[in-house]
């Protein structure tokens, strides 16, 4: 039991040129209804409403048994928020996150277990949807939050199975706390910027003996940043990003591979600095990526990870991520005030 446990625990946690880039289904399938004006995002956060188990939740499978997954549950309501669309399934996912037995697996107890990431990651997707995470069933998730920084800055997990803090629960905790009245605290804005390589960019992990830069995690990083007002330091990451950034417009993973996620973390990264160019190189590649009309219909608006043979294992979170990245819609000011309802399909004739 123990094993299990901490097996889930580690799967809780881990994890011009801009007008002919509106893209819409008929870019996806040509001809198709003009009327329609379906957006890639809106084509692609459809697809993610429809892959919900039982229309609220998503799942993972490790060693035969389903665990529920939080943490991509809430990348999709991220997604339907930054699409503007599947509201509905927005209300449902983020609903079930926050029943008490199923936060309380993903977030900690509060006092035992205390995770930063993920009470940081459901903090900020109770802001997005307009409710207040001081009181999520009863539990102030701000307060929790600000009781796990130290008096270096940084945010850690309180946990009998380690602390698996990194430069994504430090961001995500920044990107939480400005949207309270009480703001950023400096030192942790402070202890993230510190983090930072000798060529600009920020590493997954700090402390390490060689400092490698990491594309996903300055990507988030450069986003809290500039919330937090230290826009030199989000600069540094930007400029590293770009000399990071494929031919293709693309961006690679760790292991060298462009894909829908890192490139779509980078390209909320680039809009929100002021990088119009290269984020609509991202998008391209992002699109390229998209399923249309000439795949299997149950698979159209996804974004597959890297343009292989589609894989549905990962095509969720590829297109969670991707979503935000074709909208140019980063966390720091994303919201899901005005989404419509249901979840839009490709046309195809």
């Amino acid at each position: 039991m123990v094993v299990r446990l901490s097996r889930h625990r580690l799967l809780a946690l881990f994890c011009g040129v801009l007008a002919a880039l509106t893209l819409t289904t008929p870019a996806l399938a040509a001809p198709a209804p003009a009327s329609t004006g379906t957006t890639r995002a809106e084509a692609a956060a459809g697809w993610l409403a429809r892959q919900l188990v039982d229309g609220e939740r998503f799942e993972v499978v490790y060693d035969g048994v389903a665990f529920p997954d939080q943490g991509l549950t809430l990348d999709a309501v991220f997604a339907f928020a930054a699409a503007g669309v599947a509201d509905d399934s927005g209300t449902r996912a983020l609903a079930w996150v926050t029943r008490p037995d199923v936060r309380d697996a993903y977030v900690g107890d509060g006092t035992a277990e205390a995770y930063v990431g993920a009470t940081a990651k459901l903090a900020l997707a109770v802001a997005v949807r307009g409710g207040d995470p001081t009181d999520v069933g009863g539990v102030d998730l701000v307060a929790r939050l600000r009781s796990l920084q130290s008096a270096t800055g940084r945010f850690t997990d309180r946990s009998a199975y380690g602390d698996y803090s990194n430069a994504f629960s430090q961001s995500f905790a920044i990107l939480a706390l400005d949207r309270t009245a009480q703001g950023v605290p400096a030192a942790a804005a402070s202890w993230l910027a510190g983090t930072r390589c000798a060529d600009g960019g920020y590493p997954l992990l700090p402390a390490q003996p060689v400092c490698t830069s990491d594309v996903d995690a300055t990507a988030l990083a450069v986003q809290a940043l500039r919330a937090a007002g230290r826009k030199a330091d989000a600069t540094a990451g930007l400029r590293w990003l770009l000399s990071v950034q494929g031919a293709n417009g693309g961006f690679a993973n760790a292991a060298g591979t462009p894909n829908a996620n890192s490139t779509g973390l980078a390209a909320q990264a680039l809009r929100a600095g002021h990088r119009p160019l290269a984020w609509a190189r991202a998008r391209t590649f992002l699109a390229g990526l998209q399923v249309g009309c000439a795949g299997a219909s149950a698979d159209r608006g996804a974004v597959d990870f890297d343009g292989g043979a589609f894989d549905p294992g990962t095509a969720a979170r590829a297109t969670a991520q991707a979503v935000l990245g074709l909208t140019g819609l980063g966390y720091a000011h994303l919201s899901a005030a005005g989404a419509t309802t249901g979840a839009p399909v490709v046309d195809c004739p």
